[in-house]
């Protein structure tokens, strides 16, 4: 049995605090719209591939802050050689969060490689980042939920999530109005 995957981001985000939050394209900015709302969310709607790069990016910039990367197995399968650049660069303030319901969940609900026995965080051990897991139980869950905002080195958690999708909620598709919001939150001019 799978997580439900808004449950999984609301549990992650509930302690959340002052971090900065990337989101992939699709559900995760819909999950994390929908349970954290906030303008310290950068929600990245066509730059699929790109958002633990741009995580990278923020937590490199802003080395005091905990930045957390929500984006799904699609994402991160298209994006794999981000993870050797986080790896040469060990950001301790950065989490990727990888909601994996085994499908490309934007372009129809193919199965993805991750359901066809690619091991997400098998390849982010493989690369170098040594705190990376794989959750698949509510007690893992809460445990990593309690763990995973201290720094230190990256940390790489891929969460096996439901594919059922829950409802959508939208937050603005104005990259303009998103990108002034976001830097306002982290006073960036």
């Amino acid at each position: 049995m799978m997580l439900e995957r808004r449950y999984v981001v609301s549990e992650l985000l509930k302690n959340r605090g002052d971090a900065l939050v990337v989101t992939g394209l699709g559900s995760p900015t819909y999950d994390v719209a929908a349970v954290s709302p906030s303008d310290r969310n950068y929600y990245l709607w066509g730059a699929m591939g790109g958002a633990v790069m741009m995580g990278l990016g923020l937590a490199i910039a802003q080395p005091e802050t905990h930045v957390i990367v929500v984006t799904g197995d699609g994402e991160a399968l298209m994006g794999m050689g981000a993870l050797a650049t986080v790896a040469t660069k060990q950001p301790g303030n950065l989490t990727i969060l990888v909601l994996d319901n085994e499908h490309y969940g934007e372009t129809g609900m193919q199965q993805s490689h991750a359901g066809m026995g690619v091991d997400l965080s098998g390849v982010a051990l493989a690369c170098g980042i040594a705190n990376a897991c794989t959750i698949r139980t509510d007690d893992e869950l809460q445990t990593i939920s309690r763990k995973f905002h201290l720094v230190g080195a990256p940390k790489y958690i891929q969460i096996k999530v439901n594919p059922e999708a829950p409802p959508r909620v939208m937050p603005t598709r104005d990259g303009v109005e998103n990108k002034l919001s976001f830097r306002a939150a982290i006073a960036v001019t």
